[in-house]
């Protein structure tokens, strides 16, 4: 079972989730998208040791801080490989939003195993590589899902690579196939459930 805990950081909003086990104090941290030291401050005073970084996808609101934290902890930076092109082009979505630019981390493609007992499912639509985290914490299950899924809400499909036929998929046949308590920790805005969006979400119903 794992804690967890959100920081939201950036002027975007995002919500940069630290993971731990409670025992080990073994860590990783999820779309780490600005204000480094903050979150590495927190870390420390959680007593985390953080072993790796995962992004939900590559936009620029979400890998801020990667690089800066990659470097601070020395430990790897996880993304699924559909959306490594965007991480290339890092400096094209700051100019769009006319946003500072931020660096590009060294970007491993998501492994089988990944720490902690986190897995990965492929949710694309809002990115190609979009991807959700599902843990056991000990509030319940949990789905990290990045700007697929919101309160109420779908992440945006007229960015780069994105597809509303795909968004509409991995919504409707993958995260709302999951347990229907489970806890949907998105990557901005409040947290809900997969009951509650299924039931009330007025973008995609279950």
């Amino acid at each position: 079972m794992l804690d967890f805990e959100i920081l939201t950081v950036g002027p975007l909003g995002c919500n940069c989730i630290l993971l731990w086990e409670p025992e080990s104090r073994f860590g990783a941290a999820v779309d780490p998208g600005d204000e480094p030291a903050r979150i590495s401050a927190r870390a420390k005073k959680l007593g985390i040791e953080i072993q790796a970084i995962l992004l939900t996808h590559a936009h620029f609101d979400h890998t801020g801080a990667a690089a800066a934290l990659q470097d601070i902890w020395g430990c790897p930076v996880f993304l699924h490989p559909g959306d490594a092109p965007m991480l290339e082009r890092l400096d094209e979505q700051t100019s769009a939003y006319g946003m500072p630019s931020v660096k590009k981390p060294a970007a491993a493609p998501l492994p089988d195993d990944l720490p902690l007992g986190v897995k990965a499912l492929h949710t694309p639509g809002h990115s190609p590589g979009s991807s959700a985290f599902l843990i056991d914490s000990h509030k319940g299950p949990a789905a990290l899902t990045g700007d697929t899924l919101f309160f109420r809400g779908v992440g945006r499909t007229d960015l780069w690579g994105g597809s509303w036929e795909a968004l509409d998929n991995s919504v409707s046949s993958q995260l709302y196939s999951l347990e229907p308590n489970t806890i949907v920790l998105p990557g901005h805005g409040p947290n809900t459930t997969i009951a509650s969006e299924r039931g009330a979400n007025p973008y995609v119903r279950g």
